[in-house]
């Protein structure tokens, strides 16, 4: 009897994780974003060398207009290709083990990820605005690592590790002015494509 009714509070608990977080995440989309955002940095620092651009000699750069542009092209190829991997490999995870993908859980985490993000888009903006262009990447570190953690209590809790590390990375990054693309790729490159392997792992 007691097995029974401990049977019964483990799958309301399932039904109450399931309507309550996004569990339908996969970690498969970690990983190919990750991969985007590397091979993106790849781009960039190519895109530096062919305009003349010793990236690691210390020095201050200066960045045409022509080049913002193609730098601004890559960053969004990137996102697309990392929101594109990111749908296809959750909607798959959803079909596969008979899980909703749109839900109240999926709108909350959708909500409180695009919060921070919408902020820190504008804030780069207005850097962007003001040529400050060394303060771009540790920016958008920090406001995905606070969109990450404010979106964890609508899915997965090991998401606000990640956002955690973006954060610290970010920080770190502010007092390292003139290597962002660096820490961009170890950010939003690296840590997706280890975190994507541990989720999935974990949650496969």
């Amino acid at each position: 009897m007691n097995k029974k009714h401990q049977e019964d509070l483990s799958h309301i608990r399932s039904m109450m994780e399931r309507s309550s977080r996004f569990i339908s995440l996969s970690g498969l989309s970690g990983v190919f974003a990750g991969v985007s955002a590397s091979v993106g940095g790849i781009c960039a620092y190519l895109l530096f060398e062919d305009n003349g651009i010793e990236y690691f000699d210390g020095k201050q750069k200066y960045y045409n207009h022509d080049l913002i542009v193609e730098l601004f092209f890559i960053a969004l190829a990137v996102l697309i290709l990392a929101l594109a991997f990111g749908t296809f490999f959750t909607y798959r995870k959803s079909k596969k083990y008979d899980l909703p993908f749109w839900t109240n859980a999926t709108k909350n985490m959708l909500l409180n990820l695009a919060v921070p993000l919408f902020v820190g888009g504008v804030f780069c903006v207005a850097l962007l605005y003001h040529h400050l262009f060394a303060f771009i990447a540790p920016s958008t570190l920090l406001f995905y690592g606070l969109a990450l953690i404010n979106a964890e209590k609508y899915t997965f809790s090991d998401v606000k590790y990640l956002g955690y590390c973006e954060i610290i990375l970010g920080c770190i990054s502010l007092f390292h002015l003139g290597y962002g693309l660096v820490f961009w790729v170890i950010g939003f490159g690296i840590l997706h494509i280890l975190y994507g392997l541990i989720m999935f792992k974990k949650y496969k």
